[in-house]
């Protein structure tokens, strides 16, 4: 008799356990994450090596923040996919970082709640500054938005700044509603 007590205790706590992480994930906020962009102050002196790295740097921190906010669970990340003649249309003309509300027709088009913005202002290579600004999709407000410095220009550093930045996400609630 004992057994079966709790045996029945056991699926009902289940159960329970499993509708709440249901109920929580449905609460799970959306969210298109766009390309990272690069402000190279000193872009003129660049040969075509450096540019190849920073385009490859740029994609992987990209990838490391999708990957970061969907391993942590903070959001659902939408694939871009969906919307890349939208995005390639908007790109060929502006910087996403700064155009003055083109992320929210991305989000728009994927249907996301939020959309995240992402840029890199490079001063040198020693001094770099990593940003991301996570916005309402609907009325364009600014729910989250941090910067963290890194130092040195290397793959290293620009996936530590990356990791700060969703650190730093993680930690403030209130974008995360």
């Amino acid at each position: 008799m004992t057994f079966i007590v709790r045996a029945v205790s056991f699926l009902i706590a289940s159960a329970m356990l499993f509708s709440a992480c249901a109920h929580a994930q449905s609460q799970q906020q959306s969210i298109a994450l766009l390309d990272c962009t690069l402000i190279d102050d000193n872009a003129a002196y660049n040969d075509a090596d450096i540019n190849r790295i920073q385009s490859t740097r740029l994609l992987m921190i990209s990838s490391a923040l999708r990957d970061d906010l969907n391993q942590r669970s903070l959001f659902r990340v939408a694939d871009n996919a969906r919307a890349s003649d939208l995005i390639a249309s908007l790109q060929s003309t502006q910087d996403m970082s700064a155009c003055n509300g083109c992320e929210l027709r991305v989000a728009r088009e994927l249907g996301v709640t939020r959309v995240g913005v992402c840029w890199v202002q490079k001063i040198s290579n020693l001094i770099l500054n990593m940003n991301l600004r996570v916005e309402d999709a609907t009325s364009g407000a600014t729910l989250f938005q941090r910067s963290v410095d890194i130092r040195g220009n290397t793959d290293q550093s620009w996936r530590r700044g990356a990791k700060a930045l969703v650190d730093l996400l993680a930690a403030d609630a209130s974008a995360l509603r």
